[in-house]
């Protein structure tokens, strides 16, 4: 996630340099055709230009739309995801028997490296040491690691259910919040594993390279600075709109526009921890020297 105040331009232009290159190029190539003999007395009617301009804009927006809608998505289901662990614990402190700490820690040292596993697999990243560790540990052999470890918080909740340390309508109102994790992991993949639709990329290019070959033969061949300037500049604005808008569609991407699964999962765990009465210390800040944090 990017920090306020923090945002690296050098890094963004490198992210879209080769895009830059391609229209830089293919605007200059069709300036150069303008000023030839054959095409010098060619003349493109503006309005049609703009037709063509208001299409990408339309476009653009919806895409942007779209993207921010994904991106958002993914930070609101973290914020759920926040709250329901918080709401775990607490249910369990106040439902279980006094002197069950061990089984209380056991649920909670789970849901920790729940959270830290669900981030990394939507991130598609080996798993930690810490993680693997943990699902060695407990003999975790599925390939969904978190959907395993949320499977264990139940047969745990059913075990002390048989034991007579929990109660029928406790155990409900326990499997409930597993239930909205459960779901917020599923939204999560979901919004991973939906790719948007290649041949809209592709239909926005077009229409950009299409304005970038039709521009030139619409402006004044009086002025050829001003001409290129505007030629090379307007699709480039396009396909930086564009661009921002790809970079925010994947919000699970291990970038610096990235949902701060991470950050948040330190967060989970700081405050879990507080709560249960362990002498933690809070994650310290992202480094100044980076301008995002995961």
């Amino acid at each position: 996630m990017l920090l306020k105040g923090k945002i690296s331009v050098l890094d963004f232009v490198k992210t879209i340099r080769y895009d830059l290159v391609a229209i830089t190029a293919f605007s200059v190539f069709v300036g150069y055709l303008d000023t030839q003999r054959f095409l010098a007395s060619m003349v493109i009617p503006l309005a049609l230009v703009a037709i063509v301009g208001t299409a990408i804009s339309l476009l653009l927006a919806f895409r942007t739309g779209q993207a921010y809608d994904r991106w958002w998505e993914a930070r609101t289901v973290w914020g759920a995801i926040v709250n329901d662990s918080r709401t775990f614990l607490r249910q369990l402190r106040e439902f279980l028997p006094d002197g069950e700490d061990r089984e209380i820690r056991q649920f909670i040292e789970r849901q920790i490296i729940w959270n830290f596993a669900l981030s990394e697999s939507l991130r598609r990243l080996p798993f930690s040491s810490r993680v693997r560790q943990y699902i060695d540990l407990e003999g975790v052999k599925d390939a969904n690691v978190p959907n395993a470890l949320l499977l264990k918080h139940g047969l745990q909740l059913k075990k002390l259910n048989a034991e007579g340390k929990l109660t029928e309508f406790r155990q409900v109102q326990l499997d409930t919040t597993l239930t909205k994790l459960c779901d917020s992991m599923g939204r999560c993949e979901r919004i991973k594993n939906t790719v948007f639709p290649v041949s809209y990329s592709t239909l926005i290019h077009f229409l950009i390279y299409l304005f970038a070959f039709l521009l030139p033969f619409g402006l004044d061949d009086n002025f050829p600075l001003i001409e290129a300037i505007l030629t090379a500049g307007i699709p480039i604005i396009f396909i930086v709109i564009e661009r921002t808008a790809i970079l925010m569609q994947d919000p699970f991407e291990n970038g610096p526009m990235d949902t701060p699964m991470t950050n948040i999962s330190q967060n989970i765990e700081f405050v879990l921890r507080q709560q249960l009465g362990d002498d933690v210390e809070k994650p310290a800040p992202t480094d100044p020297n980076f301008y995002y944090m995961l």
